[in-house]
């Protein structure tokens, strides 16, 4: 059985599965949605812009990479093809003014869950990930 993943630099998968940050900016659209795992990159952001929005009981958290950390449900994907809703928005993706580029795509993302640290490899775009199946219970 699988699932779909993303992979997001850390700290966004920290902020994401934490309910902290509800939005990934991408540049390309997707029409997907339903539950996505959350999968932490291995090499992290490295912009102090990206960490300043990471509060002290997650920074631990932030540090993991190289795996799947949580899950959300991502409802909608928005274009952003102007600044002004790209700012409209700044408190739900966390990205900096000086981040926009026009025909940016946000993920908007509910419901999300931490999960126990699970490694795994990701992948710049969606990626399928093996899970165990649920025993089944007569």
């Amino acid at each position: 059985m699988s699932q779909i993943a993303i992979s997001l630099k850390q700290p966004w998968a920290t902020l994401l599965v934490h309910g902290l940050k509800t939005i990934e900016v991408r540049r390309w659209p997707t029409p997907r949605r339903g539950r996505i795992l959350i999968h932490a990159a291995r090499v992290p952001d490295a912009r102090k812009e990206a960490w300043q929005h990471v509060p002290s009981h997650l920074q631990e958290a932030a540090k993991i990479g190289g795996g799947i950390i949580g899950a959300a449900s991502l409802v909608e994907c928005v274009s952003y093809a102007d600044m002004a809703k790209f700012l409209t928005d700044r408190a739900k993706h966390l990205n900096e003014d000086s981040w926009f580029e026009p025909k940016l795509f946000g993920f908007v993302f509910e419901q999300p869950e931490a999960l126990p640290f699970r490694r795994y490899s990701g992948w710049f775009k969606f990626f399928e990930v093996e899970v165990a199946a649920e025993p089944v219970t007569p």
